[in-house]
């Protein structure tokens, strides 16, 4: 039913959302967080921000060890109350019924306005039944709303344990059209596939052929898939490339396998440095 230890992620949860509202809030919030009819619950979901507010939650650093230990990947940091509070909710529904308990969160996402949504991706790695949500995150990946593909890419394991390949690499294709910090996404080096690596190198080509710069991070999924096409695109990128792009392309020849790629690094000797004492890190190419 559930991939992780619900009941005492539930705790956690409930008492970080107890911990980051009024004490009114908490009782009222208590007080609903078990409704089970169908107009409780759409009514409860959707008044949330009124009653706990829309503030950035605190969460301190041994209740973020309990979730990354139990839920690894999973982060609340820079979350609004209402999300977090939302979220509580959704984990606190009753799942025994698998079909009421399906056909109530589908409800709200067919309801949900732009925050609401955004718990509701956000709860995806804590439903139960997570393999039949999969559809529902492939969905979701489609929306052009910043906030939604936020909840659903930064920060969230579920689309790097559940989705296949091919959903996956248009999270990933998302991400690089909307200039979102691939850095953020979890597994984003451990489900990196050669298919993927092709796509982004045909991307780079198109944004090439219309005289246009590629974003630095495209080239962080490809190290383990570099051919010879691929290799080629790097040697142009340490040839031509801005600073930041010649960055990038050094890291992705750095941490690939093959000893024929790392020599195209034997003329850049400062980037190769630069890596090997921390100085460049995807995370760092990023902030720049």
């Amino acid at each position: 039913m559930f991939d992780y230890d619900a009941e005492r992620v539930r705790a956690v949860i409930l008492e970080i959302t107890r911990a980051n509202i009024s004490p009114d809030a908490g009782d009222w919030f208590e007080a609903n967080l078990n409704a089970k009819a169908l107009p409780a619950i759409n009514s409860t979901f959707s008044v949330m921000p009124r009653k706990t507010g829309k503030g950035v939650i605190t969460v301190q650093a041994s209740d973020s060890e309990i979730i990354s230990h139990m839920k690894p990947g999973l982060s609340l940091q820079g979350w609004s109350a209402d999300r977090l509070a939302r979220v509580c909710f959704l984990i606190h529904l009753d799942p025994s019924d698998k079909d009421t308990y399906f056909k109530t969160i589908e409800s709200l996402f067919m309801a949900a306005e732009m925050s609401e949504l955004t718990a509701l991706y956000s709860s995806l790695p804590l439903l139960a039944y997570p393999e039949d949500w999969k559809m529902r995150c492939a969905e979701g990946i489609r929306s052009n709303i910043a906030d939604v593909l936020e909840a659903i890419m930064y920060h969230n394991p579920y689309p790097a344990k559940y989705l296949d390949d091919k959903a996956w690499n248009q999270l990933v294709m998302k991400a690089v059209f909307t200039d979102k910090d691939i850095n953020r996404i979890y597994g984003i080096d451990e489900r990196a596939n050669a298919e993927l690596a092709l796509i982004l190198s045909d991307y780079a080509h198109e944004r090439w052929a219309a005289g246009r710069s590629v974003n630095p991070l495209l080239w962080r999924p490809i190290a383990k898939f570099i051919d010879a096409r691929i290799l080629n695109d790097l040697r142009k990128v340490l040839s031509e490339g801005a600073v930041e792009e010649k960055m990038a392309a050094a890291l992705a020849i750095y941490n690939s396998d093959s000893d024929e790629t790392r020599a195209l690094l034997s003329d850049h000797e400062e980037l190769v440095s630069m890596i090997e004492n921390k100085d460049l890190a995807w995370d760092r190419l990023y902030e720049r």
